[in-house]
């Protein structure tokens, strides 16, 4: 057995996480995935997105080390031709990962915000990307720009285009399309009831869809550190 394992028993797990890889993979070819024990039997999985955003899913399964770091690609064709529950996640990667992690506690639910608003920001922002974006992306200005916000428990909270790119472009949403930007999809096709809930600390935006959360430091970009 080797040190540093990575163990999922369901294949479907396995099928969850590495439909994540994909994605992160997709958007950053040498992105590093930070995977954490969040408790017995359960894991997440953590990945920058390139929007100054972090990905994060959680599925069934243990992590030795507890808090262990891989690079993405290697991950993922390790999991892509698992047969059996114990992976190998390839060599430790613990040292290209700087970003500092959210808290697990203390956040706010501010609101809910139906799906199909968030896709909808997500079209439109990505029509202006086309018209006045370069081949580097994007412009910072439209990344950078608020394009909701949310009010509730006494708080009232900005969500960037930045967060609405990097919900879609992970495919967090149901029926959220394949596109790096934008959710190539009829709207109709989102079901009216599904929900985005939003939460809040004093320092960190999490947004949760049915696949998968969201976070970015509310300072913008993501604060660094060498602490695990």
């Amino acid at each position: 057995m080797h040190e540093r394992v990575l163990s999922i028993p369901d294949a479907t797990e396995r099928g969850d996480l590495a439909t994540f890889l994909t994605r992160v993979v997709r958007l950053d070819e040498a992105t590093v995935v930070r995977l954490r024990q969040r408790g017995p039997g359960r894991l997440t999985a953590w990945a920058a997105t390139g929007f100054d955003a972090l990905a994060v899913r959680t599925i069934a399964g243990t992590i030795t080390p507890d808090d262990t770091s891989a690079a993405g690609d290697q991950l993922l064709a390790a999991l892509e031709s698992a047969t059996a529950a114990d992976i190998d996640p390839g060599f430790s990667m613990d040292s290209a990962w700087r970003g500092a992690l959210p808290p697990t506690e203390g956040f706010v639910h501010v609101d809910d915000v139906p799906a199909r608003v968030l896709v909808d920001l997500a079209q439109r922002g990505a029509a202006l990307a086309q018209e006045h974006g370069s081949s580097h992306g994007p412009p910072a200005s439209l990344l950078d720009q608020e394009v909701l916000r949310v009010e509730g428990a006494g708080q009232t909270v900005g969500i960037p285009m930045r967060v609405v790119f990097a919900l879609t472009a992970m495919g967090f949403v149901p029926h959220a399309g394949s596109d790096r930007l934008t959710a190539d999809i009829d709207l109709d096709r989102i079901d009216a009831s599904e929900l985005v809930r939003v939460r809040a600390t004093a320092s960190w935006l999490r947004v949760d869809a049915r696949f998968g959360s969201i976070y970015r430091h509310r300072g913008g970009g993501i604060p660094l550190s060498v602490a695990r």
